[in-house]
């Protein structure tokens, strides 16, 4: 979509900045509350308490609270692209920022691509990269960046080490139910075992199969400006997941009891935690990142019609490898929007730039408050 039809008919100086209500929203909107903007959440029916309860009250008082301004709340997420929703967006000065949930809870994303009429801050095509049944995903899109990554099996038999298969879970399609393999005997025997218990669908056999990178994990959390031309590392952090967390709190006799019982180890993600990583090591993050960026304004017409490349948050996220006596970064997993951490806020590296942390919501309103005052809005949306 072209950026400049979609702000046709926008008041630039009553913006608001708006988010589904889920995985990032609280964050998107307390960043927009930080400088200045008003804020709407789009929520599910079932799922508004989380931002009902952060409305703004007591407004204009000493006593005021909260960072939300309007709540719509609507049968599932995807009535967020009826006509009427729009139109109430678009009535606001909406510019919306997208995240994971815009995939997961949407059976046809180019429905989000082209049907939904409402100013996205980053790209409005790059996320379905993420998706690694794509013809061209982010494992084409890191190598292509001549970013390092976990060796990919092409067939179970070339599997000459342990390796992590991403199958989809049964239940839960956009969830990935990981489990490890050491052979082709073994992966075989896992993945009928896992489908005949219900935990992963018929499909396991066509899952990606990458090497199992043992390493300590981070993910590495970027922003990059289109206004400035740099980018940022906003904050590193690692993942909290059920219930492989628990189950490493064992000992490991009790681990022992605890396979024996029939207690599968999930690896389904839950939080994160904030943690920091060696000076040593920015040096290789920043490399990593200034690739992804520069790839990505590389990419097709066909990938990205705008041609504006990545656009504000985007995380890479892997681990940091011990080798022959040096640390390298290995990336296994990219995210092509704002992460649902905001308590990369907690790290100090945005401080060091910006005096203070900032959490990427934060980032967001600063960013498009920039681009207001420099009248370059068009710049930061697609």
């Amino acid at each position: 979509m072209d950026a400049a039809k979609l702000l046709k008919g926008y008041d630039l100086d009553s913006l608001t900045i708006g988010a589904l209500g889920g995985h990032s929203g609280l964050d998107t909107a307390h960043g927009a509350n930080q400088f200045g903007f008003r804020s709407v959440i789009v929520a599910q029916k079932g799922r508004e308490q989380p931002y009902e309860l952060h409305r703004i009250r007591e407004q204009g008082t000493e006593y005021e609270r909260g960072c939300i301004n309007e709540v719509i709340v609507v049968p599932k997420f995807q009535n967020i692209l009826d006509a009427k929703v729009q139109e109430q967006l678009r009535e606001l000065n909406t510019i919306f920022v997208h995240n994971r949930y815009f995939w997961v809870y949407f059976s046809d994303f180019s429905k989000v691509e082209n049907e939904f009429h409402v100013p996205i801050f980053g790209s409005r095509t790059l996320l379905k990269l993420e998706e690694r049944d794509q013809p061209y995903n982010q494992y084409h899109l890191l190598q292509d960046a001549g970013i390092r990554t976990p060796k990919i099996f092409a067939k179970p038999e070339d599997i000459d080490r342990p390796v992590l298969v991403k199958a989809a879970e049964a239940h839960r399609g956009y969830e990935r139910a990981f489990f490890v393999a050491g052979d082709k005997k073994s992966w075989e025997a896992e993945g009928v075992r896992l489908e005949k218990e219900g935990k992963v669908t018929a499909k396991w056999r066509s899952a990606a199969i990458e090497e199992f990178i043992v390493g300590a994990p981070v993910n590495f959390n970027f922003f990059y400006s289109p206004l400035t031309g740099e980018l940022e590392l906003l904050g590193t952090d690692t993942r909290r997941q059920t219930n492989l967390d628990g189950f490493l709190r064992m000992t490991a006799p009790q681990q022992t009891k605890a396979l024996q019982s029939g207690i599968d180890l999930k690896m389904i993600e839950t939080g994160h935690i904030a943690c920091t990583v060696k000076e040593s090591i920015l040096v290789k993050a920043y490399d990593l990142g200034q690739k992804f960026v520069d790839q990505c304004k590389k990419l097709p017409k066909a990938l990205d019609p705008s041609g504006k490349g990545i656009i504000g948050p985007f995380a890479l996220q892997g681990a940091v490898v011990a080798e022959e006596g040096k640390e390298d970064i290995v990336i296994f997993d990219v995210s092509l929007r704002i992460p649902g951490s905001p308590g990369i806020s907690a790290t100090p590296y945005s401080g060091y730039l910006y005096g203070n942390s900032m959490s990427v919501g934060e980032r967001i309103g600063l960013e498009l408050k920039r681009a207001v005052e420099e009248e370059r809005v068009e710049e930061v949306v697609t």
